[in-house]
């Protein structure tokens, strides 16, 4: 890119202004068009501030869609000279991997996640789960009540918490109901696709603590 070319300029946004003959109005929340000089001043200041600091913003958003357009590029013509000069290859098998500069003060990492839904099996885990709670003393299934209402979000119907219900997993329970319940659980796991995602990360010496650089601002 040249300097002219990645220069950062505002998004258009519109000025929210309609022409009806040649007197102008804007439309209200509602739709309803209200002649110019009948807004407050200190509204149409406003709409004026907000345009224009959308227009910043979504032209951000614009550069930073560019920008992972050429980081997944170049990222990938990376991988492909290795492969082809070298012989190596960056990464597992799902396709994580890590650049970093010589003195590792510099590392870019891809993470590929893999996007999880679950299956009808599911109801059977939660009724096998139920089972087991309510065949437990109120001592022994406390805690595991808290994982399991967590989980599932029992107040709002149809809701589940998948991190909560990976933690269901975990645990080493030997009634024969549990393990049913684990083994429907198991089979409701659908991998539906997967999301990559990439970390930049820096420090300021060699040795010195890695910290995750983001671009929203962290104050």
């Amino acid at each position: 890119m040249t300097a002219q070319q990645s220069e950062f300029k505002p998004a258009s946004i519109p000025d929210g202004k309609i022409l009806v003959g040649e007197k102008p109005y804007m439309s209200d929340a509602r739709g309803a068009l209200l002649p110019i000089d009948v807004i407050k001043p200190q509204h149409l200041l406003e709409d004026q501030m907000v345009r224009g600091q959308f227009g910043w913003f979504l032209g951000l958003v614009e550069q930073a869609d560019r920008f992972r357009g050429h980081l997944f590029t170049d990222l990938g013509e990376f991988d492909a000279l290795l492969a082809e000069k070298y012989g190596a290859e960056k990464g597992g098998p799902k396709g994580n991997r890590t650049y970093s500069t010589i003195d590792d003060c510099f590392k870019i990492s891809v993470r590929v996640r893999d996007e999880i839904d679950f299956g009808p099996e599911l109801q059977a885990a939660k009724s096998l789960i139920d089972e087991c709670l309510r065949g437990w003393s109120e001592d022994a299934s406390a805690p595991l009540r808290v994982i399991v209402n967590g989980a599932f979000n029992v107040d709002k119907e149809g809701m589940i918490n998948k991190a909560e219900i990976f933690k269901l997993l975990r645990h080493d329970i030997e009634d024969p109901r549990w393990i049913s319940a684990m083994t429907a659980l198991r089979d409701a796991i659908r991998i539906t696709g997967s999301r990559t995602s990439y970390e930049f990360r820096m420090r300021s010496a060699p040795g010195a603590p890695l910290i995750t650089v983001s671009i929203t601002p962290t104050r």
